[in-house]
C-alpha cells in the first residue's frame, strides 16, 4: 500500500448521495435501448392473447360462442374459467374476485376468457368474434345509488374522537354540504402487459410489468395450483405504474400463464389501450357529505363526515385505501371533535384500485372544501383560515387516529411559501382584477399537505436487497422494489456507491426477481427508497465491515480505522485502490456478497379501530397556485405555481424535482380536465384519448417554481431523506381550491359547491347554482 492522500482522506471528494445524477437507464431509454415487457425477443413458439370481455354491467353468464373465433387465421383455440386448474378466484386478500368470469357478468369490460392465436392482432380480431349469452341483471353504477341499497364490498368503519354533535350545535357557526370528487384512470405510457414462459418440470418464468413481483408470483402459482418456487416472476422496468399495476398487473400475468399452462407454449398478453381503459380500475371516485361548526376565526368546533366510496365491483385495495382517506381528512389540520364515517360502496363497475396518494388525495379534498368555504362564509381570506386550524407542536398535535404529530413543520414552511410567493400582494392585486374585468376571473390558494409514510399495513413495511462486489471491484445490487420511471434504483446506486466509497459508475442494478430477493412488498406507499434503500445499504454495509476487517488485521488498526471513499481504501499508514483491496480479499477468501434486511421502526396500527402509529413520519409541502376563469365558457386556465415540498437531505435533488413537478401535474389533471363518465348501460364513455384528457405540455404554467425545505428527516431514515412519489400530488389541491376561489369572485362571494374535476362544464355549473 502507498502513503495515504491527505486530500482524499478529508473527503474533498463529492459523494454520491445529495448529487443531481442522471437516472441510470436514461441514456438507454433515449437511445431506445431499454427493454420493457413488450420488447423482449419472443421465444420461438410465442403465442399471444386478447380478452373477451363483458359487453353487459349485470347479468347471468349463460354461455359463450366461440365458433367464429376459432374459424379465424391463426387462432389456436380459447381459455376460459374451466381452464383454470387451481382455485378460479384470485389470491386477494379478500378472495372475492374471479379469475375469468363465470356464471355472471359484474361490469362492462370484465374478462370472461382468452382467445389464443399465433399473432397479436389475429388474437384481438378474433376475441371482438366471440358471442356472449348473458341474461341482463340491475346494475348499480352511482356510488349514491349504492350506499342507499346498501351495496357494500366491505363494512362501513367509523372513527370518532370527542362529541362532535355537541360542539357543532353549541358552535357560534355552522355549514353543511356535499361533494362529488370523479376517480382518474392511471394512463401509463407502457400499457398492462405480462408473458409467460413454462420451463421444465411445471416451473414458470414471467416476465410482468409490475410494481409487486411477489405478489404476481403468489397469483399465478396459486390459479395454477403449484407453490411460489415454482414460479420466477422478473421485472426490470415499468414504463409507468401510478400505482395501476399494484395488485392489476396480477391479473395479466395469471391470464398469460393459464393460457400458456393450456396450450404448453409461452404467451404474451398486452392490452391495448381501449381494452387497458375497459378492464383496470382507476382511482376511488368519492361522495362526500358533512356537517361542520366553527368559531368566528374560522376554527372548526366539531365534523361529521360521511365518505361514500366507489370500489367498483370487488374488494381489491378498496379497504385500505378508504382507511387512508379516513386518516388523511386531517390533511394539516387539528380535529378536535369529530367523527369520520367510511362506506366502501359496491357498483358494477371496474374494480379500482390503489393510484398515487392511494386515498389520501380523496381524505384531503374535502377538508380543503370545508375550510375554503368556511373563510367565504365569514369573509376571511382563506390561508387565515388555514392557518388557524394547523396541527400545532406541543397542543392540539394528536391526530384522530392517536397519532402524535412530532415533526410538525407546518407554520414555518407555510409562512416561507406565503412571502417567496408574495401571497398577500399577489391577493391585492387578484382582487383589483376582479373588480375590474366582468367576464375573466381570476383565483389564488395556498394549501398545505402533511402525509403519512408508511404502509398502514404494518407487515408491509420490510424490504430486503442482495450486494455482490465482483472480482474487478464491480458491483451489483438486486433488491425488491421496482423502477417505474420514478429513479428508485438511481437512488439506490447512490446509496451503495457511498456505502462502499465506490463511484457512482461501478455499481450496476440487476432486474427486480423473485428468485434472489422473496416476499418483498409492493413498490408503493411512496416507501420503495426508504424500506429498499435502506435494506440496499444494509447490506453494502456488511461487505464493507467485512472489507475493514480484513485491512484492519493486514495493516494493524481498527476497522473503524479504514475509510473507504473516492474508489480508494485509507487506513492510517497507507491507501490502496478498491480494485486492489477486493482483489486480495477475495484470494483471501473473504466473502464479497451480503444480503441486507430492514423494517420500518416505530409502527404499529389496530386495523379494527384505526388507531396507532400507522406512519413512520410525515412529508410536508405547500402550493400557491394561481388560476384564471372564463366566466362564459368554464374554460379555465393555470397561471402560476409556487411550491415548497419537504423531502428531507434530497439523495437525487434533480429526481425529486422531477416527481414533485410530475406529481403536482397528474393532480392537476385530476382535478381540471380527466373526466371518467359511465353512461346509463355501465359503459366507460371515456375509454380513449379522444375522451379522457391528461395534461399536455400546454397546460404546464410557464411559472412553475419549486423549492426544497432544507431539513433532514429527524427520524432516522436512509440519508436522513423522506419520501417524494406521492405527497406532491396532493399540493394540486391548490388549483381547485384557486378555481373555487375564482368562481366565488365571479358570483359575489360565499360558499361554492363544485365537484371535482373542475371540467368547463362543472365550472360553469359552479357559477350558475
Amino acid at each position: 500500500m502507498n502513503a495515504p492522500d491527505k486530500h482524499l482522506a478529508q473527503g474533498a471528494a463529492v459523494p454520491a448521495t445529495g448529487q443531481p445524477h442522471v437516472h441510470e437507464s436514461a441514456r438507454a431509454q433515449v437511445a431506445g435501448g431499454a427493454t420493457y415487457i413488450d420488447d423482449i425477443p419472443e421465444v420461438k413458439g410465442t403465442l399471444h392473447a386478447a380478452p373477451i370481455l363483458s359487453n353487459v354491467a349485470h347479468g347471468h353468464l349463460r354461455g359463450v360462442d366461440a365458433a367464429a373465433a376459432l374459424a379465424m387465421e391463426g387462432v389456436r383455440g380459447v381459455v376460459l374459467a374451466q381452464d383454470i386448474p387451481g382455485d378460479p378466484i384470485l389470491a386477494t386478500f379478500v378472495h372475492d374476485e374471479p379469475i375469468f368470469a363465470r356464471d355472471k357478468v359484474e361490469y362492462v369490460g370484465q374478462v370472461v376468457g382468452l382467445v389464443v392465436a399465433e399473432t397479436v392482432m389475429q388474437a384481438r380480431r378474433a376475441a371482438r368474434q366471440v358471442r356472449l349469452d348473458i341474461e341482463p341483471l340491475p346494475a348499480v353504477l352511482d356510488v349514491r345509488e349504492a350506499l342507499a341499497a346498501q351495496s357494500f364490498v366491505l363494512k362501513p368503519v367509523t372513527v370518532r374522537r370527542g362529541e362532535p354533535e355537541q360542539r357543532i350545535a353549541a358552535a357560534a357557526h355552522r355549514l353543511s354540504g356535499s361533494l362529488d370528487v370523479g376517480g382518474q384512470e392511471h394512463f401509463y405510457l407502457e400499457g398492462q402487459v405480462g408473458y409467460a414462459m413454462p420451463l421444465e418440470q411445471d416451473q414458470w418464468w414471467i416476465y410482468s410489468s409490475t410494481q409487486h413481483p411477489g405478489e404476481v408470483q403468489h397469483w399465478v402459482a396459486h390459479a395454477l395450483g403449484l407453490e411460489n418456487h415454482d414460479v420466477r416472476v422478473e421485472c426490470r422496468r415499468m414504463g409507468g405504474g401510478f400505482g395501476g399495476k399494484e395488485t392489476q398487473a396480477g391479473h395479466i400475468a395469471v391470464w398469460a400463464a393459464l393460457a400458456a399452462r393450456k396450450f404448453r407454449r409461452p404467451v404474451k398478453l398486452r392490452l391495448d389501450r381501449d381494452d387497458d381503459f375497459m378492464v383496470t380500475g382507476k382511482r376511488h371516485p368519492f361522495a362526500y357529505d358533512y356537517e361542520v361548526g366553527f368559531d368566528g376565526d374560522g376554527r372548526v368546533a366539531g365534523l361529521r363526515l360521511t365518505m361514500a366510496v366507489n370500489c367498483g365491483f370487488s374488494a381489491d385495495l378498496s379497504g385500505p385505501v378508504a382507511d387512508r382517506a379516513v386518516f388523511h381528512v386531517d390533511n394539516a389540520y387539528f380535529l378536535g371533535d369529530v367523527e369520520i364515517a367510511s362506506y366502501r360502496c359496491r357498483t358494477n363497475t371496474q374494480s379500482h384500485t390503489a393510484f398515487r396518494g392511494f386515498g389520501g388525495p380523496q381524505g384531503m379534498i374535502v377538508m380543503e372544501a370545508i375550510l375554503g368555504d368556511i373563510a367565504r362564509a365569514l369573509g376571511k381570506d382563506a390561508l387565515d383560515v388555514r392557518r388557524a386550524n394547523l396541527y400545532g407542536t406541543t397542543e392540539r398535535n394528536v391526530t384522530h387516529y392517536d397519532m402524535t404529530v412530532e415533526d410538525n413543520i407546518l407554520a414555518p414552511l407555510i409562512a416561507r411559501l406565503e412571502q417567496s410567493s408574495a401571497y398577500r400582494a399577489r391577493r391585492a392585486e387578484i382582487a383589483a382584477w376582479n373588480d375590474g374585468s366582468p367576464v375573466i376571473k381570476r383565483g389564488l390558494a395556498l394549501t398545505p399537505v402533511k402525509f403519512g409514510i408508511s404502509f398502514t399495513a404494518t407487515f408491509f413495511n420490510q424490504a430486503g436487497a442482495l450486494v455482490h462486489v465482483y472480482g474487478d471491484g464491480s458491483v451489483q445490487v438486486n433488491h425488491g422494489g421496482t423502477e417505474m420511471g420514478q429513479g428508485l434504483h438511481t437512488k439506490i446506486l447512490q446509496i451503495v456507491a457511498d456505502e462502499l466509497g465506490v463511484p457512482f459508475g461501478r455499481v450496476r442494478i440487476s432486474a427486480t426477481d423473485t428468485g434472489k430477493v422473496p416476499n418483498a412488498s409492493a413498490t408503493a406507499a411512496s416507501s420503495g427508497t426508504d424500506l429498499n434503500g435502506r435494506a440496499a445499504q444494509f447490506a453494502a454495509r456488511q461487505v464493507r465491515q467485512r472489507l475493514a476487517e480484513y485491512v484492519a488485521e493486514k495493516q494493524n488498526c481498527r476497522p473503524e480505522q479504514v475509510i473507504f471513499a473516492h474508489g480508494q481504501v485509507s487506513t492510517p499508514g497507507a491507501v490502496m485502490p478498491w480494485e486492489q483491496l477486493v482483489d486480495d480479499a477475495y484470494h483471501s477468501r473473504v466473502q464479497l456478497w451480503s444480503d441486507g434486511f430492514y423494517r420500518t421502526p416505530k409502527i404499529h396500527y389496530d386495523k379494527h379501530t384505526l388507531t396507532g402509529r400507522p406512519f413512520y413520519y410525515f412529508s410536508y409541502g405547500a402550493a400557491c397556485t394561481e388560476v384564471a376563469i372564463d366566466t362564459l365558457t368554464g374554460e379555465n386556465r393555470v397561471l402560476k405555481v409556487d411550491i415548497l415540498h419537504d423531502v428531507g437531505h434530497s439523495i437525487n435533488p434533480a429526481i425529486d424535482i422531477g416527481q414533485i413537478e410530475g406529481g403536482f401535474v397528474q393532480g392537476m389533471g385530476w382535478l381540471t380536465t380527466e373526466q371518467l363518465v359511465w353512461n346509463g348501460q355501465g359503459v366507460l364513455a371515456t375509454h380513449a384519448p379522444s375522451t379522457y384528457k391528461i395534461p399536455a405540455t400546454g397546460d404546464v404554467p410557464a411559472h412553475f417554481r419549486v423549492e426544497l425545505w432544507p431539513e433532514a428527516n429527524p427520524e432516522d431514515n436512509v440519508g436522513g431523506s423522506k419520501a417524494v412519489g406521492e405527497p406532491p400530488f396532493m399540493l394540486a389541491i391548490s388549483v381547485w381550491e384557486a378555481l373555487r376561489d375564482a368562481a366565488a369572485a365571479a358570483r359575489g362571494g360565499g360558499p361554492v359547491r363544485m365537484d371535482a374535476p373542475a371540467t368547463a362544464e362543472n365550472v360553469l355549473k359552479a357559477l350558475r347554482a
